[in-house]
C-alpha cells in the first residue's frame, strides 16, 4: 500500500475508533486504561525508530517522556506567572500546543544527545542514554518552579474543548498521537531513510564505507524518537493531576518502551503496536484484578519467554510459521 493510501486508511481507522468508543462506551475507566495503552503505542514506535530500525538501544525513554510532561507544567504555570509579574491577561495555553512544544523540547535534546553520544556504539551508547535520564531527573528534582521533589498539582479544566469529559478529550488526543506515530514509523520503514537506518543496524562500518551518511541518519533517528516520546509525555500532568519526579521517571516507561517492540517485533512498524496492545492490556487487567506491583514482573516473564522462544518477536514467529519449510 502506497504512503498516501496508508495515511488515509490509518486516519480513517483512528477516526472510527474515536467515534465508536465515544458513542458506545460510557465507562470512564475504559478511557483511563485506553489512554495508557495508546501512550505505550507512541512510546514503543518512538523507541523502535532508534532501537529497532537503527539498532541503538536507548535507555533514556524516561528522560524524554518527562521533559515533555514538565514542558506542559511550565506552559501551564506561565500565564499566571506573567500576569503576576507584568499584569498581562492570563490566557491558558491549549493542550495541543503543549504537546507540540513538548515534542520540540525533547526533539532538540534528542538531537543534542545524539550529537554528543552517537559516536559511542553498543553498550556504551546505552549507558550514555541511561546517564541522561539520571541527569534530567536530578535537574527536575531540584527545580522548584515545576514543584521539585515535592511534586505539583495540575487542575484539569472544568470543560473539555470538545464534547465529552476531559479524560475522553485526553484519550482522543492520544489516539491522534498514536495514529501519527504509527504513520511516521511505517513511512520511515518504506523509505530511503528506513533503508539507511537498516544499513546502520546491520553493519555500520560497512554502511560508512559505502557512503551512507551514518551520523546524519543517527541524528535524525534520535531527534524523531525523542520528539515522539516528549509528545507522548506532554498530556501526562493533566492525566495524573499530580506530577512528581518519581511518577514521571517511572521505571515502567523505560522498561515497557523496550519490552513492547521486542515482544512484538522490532523490524516492522507493526511489532511495537502489537506488543503495546498485548502487554499494555495485560498490565491494565492485572492492575484492576491483582495489583499494579505485578506489572514489571509480567514484563520480565514475557521478555524471558520471547527471548528464548521467539527472539524476533511475534512478527518474526508468524513469519517463520508462514515461511515454507526447506526440503
Amino acid at each position: 500500500m502506497r504512503a498516501p493510501a496508508f495515511w488515509l486508511c490509518i486516519v480513517a481507522v483512528g477516526l472510527a475508533f474515536v467515534v465508536l468508543t465515544r458513542s458506545f462506551v460510557a465507562n470512564e475507566y475504559f478511557y483511563f486504561a485506553g489512554y495508557v495503552v495508546l501512550q505505550y503505542i507512541v512510546l514503543s514506535e518512538a523507541w523502535n525508530i532508534l532501537g529497532g530500525y537503527t539498532g541503538y538501544t536507548n535507555f533514556g525513554t524516561g528522560a524524554f517522556f518527562a521533559m515533555g510532561a514538565y514542558s506542559s507544567v511550565v506552559l501551564h504555570k506561565l500565564p499566571a506567572v506573567l500576569h503576576s509579574a507584568y499584569g498581562w491577561t492570563a490566557i491558558s495555553i491549549p493542550l495541543p500546543v503543549m504537546i507540540l512544544v513538548g515534542g520540540v523540547v525533547s526533539g532538540v535534546v534528542g538531537l543534542g544527545t545524539g550529537y554528543l553520544s552517537l559516536r559511542l556504539r553498543g553498550i556504551f551508547f546505552a549507558i550514555a542514554t541511561l546517564a541522561l535520564a539520571i541527569v534530567v531527573q536530578t535537574l527536575i528534582t531540584n527545580w522548584d518552579f515545576v514543584g521539585g521533589s515535592r511534586g505539583i498539582y495540575i487542575i484539569r479544566p472544568a470543560l473539555a474543548p470538545i464534547s465529552g469529559t476531559y479524560i475522553q478529550y485526553l484519550f482522543t488526543l492520544m489516539t491522534v498521537l498514536a495514529v501519527g506515530s504509527v504513520g511516521i514509523a511505517r513511512s520511515i520503514e518504506r523509505s530511503r531513510l528506513g533503508l539507511g537506518f537498516a544499513s546502520i543496524r546491520d553493519d555500520e562500518l560497512a554502511a560508512e564505507a559505502s557512503g551512507v551518511p551514518t551520523l546524519r541518519l543517527k541524528l535524525i533517528a534520535t531527534t524523531l524518537s525523542g520528539a515522539l516520546m516528549g509528545m507522548a509525555g506532554a498530556p501526562l500532568p493533566y492525566y495524573v493531576t499530580y506530577l512528581d519526579p518519581t511518577s514521571s521517571f517511572n521505571l515502567a516507561y523505560a522498561v515497557n518502551a523496550v519490552a513492547m517492540p521486542v515482544i512484538g517485533g522490532m523490524t516492522s512498524w507493526v511489532g511495537p503496536v502489537i506488543g503495546a496492545i498485548l502487554l499494555g492490556t495485560i498490565q491494565q487487567v492485572a492492575t484492576v484484578t491483582i495489583s499494579s506491583a505485578l506489572n514489571l514482573l509480567i514484563v520480565g516473564l514475557l521478555l524471558i519467554f520471547f527471548v528464548i522462544i521467539a527472539p524476533n518477536g511475534l512478527i518474526g514467529l508468524v513469519q517463520s510459521w508462514r515461511r515454507p519449510k526447506e526440503a
